[in-house]
């Protein structure tokens, strides 16, 4: 099993940057395609950014498409979300999850397996 563990959230005004990091406790972990997604309050858990095992593909949702970059360092079995120009409705609960079963990204929430426990990113206006 995988334990991922988000950190870098937290309080930003609108405009500013943060930097989230998405920790694995194997090295199994640089073999699985990885996701971020955010849940908001009242709303459904949504796809953020993902990334492929090599880092060779990625993915972003259109909110965030030019704002926010997914990349990873299997060496230390870690994927970040830098997160830049950040609006209010970034605000949100941030997950990483590993999808451990396609070989190319997929943006379905339920097809991915192992999830962290969430770090909070709030925007002020």
């Amino acid at each position: 099993q995988v334990q991922l563990v988000e950190s870098g959230g937290g309080l930003v005004q609108a405009g500013g940057s943060l930097r989230l990091s998405c920790a694995a406790s194997r090295r199994t972990f640089s073999r699985y395609n990885t996701g971020w997604f955010r849940q908001a309050p009242g709303k459904e858990r949504e796809i953020v950014a993902a990334i492929t095992w090599n880092g060779g593909s990625t993915y972003y949702a259109d909110s965030v498409k030019g704002r926010f970059t997914i990349s990873r360092d299997n060496a230390k079995n870690t994927v970040y979300l830098q997160m830049n120009s950040l609006k209010p409705e970034d605000t949100a609960v941030y997950y990483c999850a590993t999808d451990r079963a396609h070989p190319n990204i997929v943006v379905v929430t339920t097809e991915y397996d192992y999830w962290g426990q969430g770090t909070q990113v709030t925007v002020s206006s």
